[in-house]
């Protein structure tokens, strides 16, 4: 996925969780707009290095957008959760993540579960259908370990439960850890912030749910999924 026109920054703060000041290296302070409803832990660190990207749209009223940050002074990640469908697709498409392979099509937010729509249904007429939800991590702790999630998530339990659902009815089911951070290794549930959802999650996987997570490769030009990372449970 190529990254156009970004132009680089420093963080000054986040805040109201859709806004972010910065100052620009030419000496501008801006309003971006930050495209994250998370808690960005690790990720929101002011005077960090940021990378936002120009939309060119006058008619908004925020044209710029915060896509990248870098954490701790050495790694690179994407916070704009939006991509994270797109880049998971993308690598589907490409034939980097293996065990979705040999399917017909893919279709996106298709309805399903509890008034939810699934990120991605893959359906062929021989090997049926694959759920695919899709989960953005950026919380980067000791050891190189991507934690998830970074704030309490009822809407991702609920997400786990309707993916158990589907393998009750005997299709299958991914839950799928999107890790757009260069310096993150392995996935982990953050037991310490959400016990619910790390509960639900090694229920889920032990009803039948596959449970896999893709690392990527991130410049200021393009971001790619490209190695599959190890999930701890």
């Amino acid at each position: 996925m190529k990254l156009d026109n970004l132009i680089q920054g420093r963080l000054v703060k986040r805040y109201k969780r859709f806004l972010a000041d910065i100052v620009l290296d030419n000496g501008a302070e801006v309003t971006a707009h930050c495209p994250n409803t998370g808690s960005m832990k690790n990720c929101a660190d002011e005077g960090s290095r940021v990378w936002v990207l120009d939309s060119q749209n006058e008619k908004r009223k925020y044209p710029l957008g915060w896509e990248l940050v870098e954490v701790e002074g050495q790694y690179l990640a994407c916070i704009n959760t939006g991509r994270a469908n797109k880049l998971v697709k993308e690598a589907i498409e490409n034939g980097t993540i293996k065990t979705l392979q040999g399917y017909e099509s893919i279709r996106q937010e298709v309805k399903y579960g509890e008034n939810s729509r699934i990120d991605l249904l893959l359906e062929d007429q021989e090997k049926g259908r694959v759920w695919v939800e899709v989960k953005n991590v950026t919380l980067l702790e000791e050891d190189n370990l991507g934690s998830f999630p970074d704030a309490v998530t009822v809407r991702g339990a609920k997400h786990l439960r309707e993916l158990m659902a589907m393998v009750e009815q005997g299709d299958r089911a991914v839950m799928l850890f999107c890790v757009p951070h260069t310096g993150i290794e392995r996935v982990r549930p953050a037991d310490y912030i959400d016990p619910e959802y790390g509960r639900l999650l090694r229920e889920a996987k032990a009803a039948g749910v596959e449970v896999i997570a893709y690392g990527a490769d991130i410049s200021e030009t393009q971001i790619s999924l490209v190695r599959e990372l190890p999930v701890v449970l």
